[in-house]
């Protein structure tokens, strides 16, 4: 998700999409844990994702 993308939601809505994502996240780490995934970026760019979506909540 770009920061562009992030810049059109409502707080209560990055709030939402904000829960997805750490759940996704938290899901992710722990099937890396025990197996590792094909596509290991993917975990970079969720916490990319996050710290995106929680900088525009602190800026609203």
């Amino acid at each position: 998700m770009k920061q562009s993308e992030v810049k059109g939601y409502s707080a209560t809505e990055l709030k939402d999409r904000l829960a997805e994502v750490e759940q996704t996240y938290a899901d992710m780490r722990r099937t890396h844990i025990v197996s590792p995934l094909d596509n290991p970026s993917q975990i970079k760019s969720l916490r990319r994702t996050i710290a995106r979506i929680k900088t525009a909540l602190n800026n609203q």
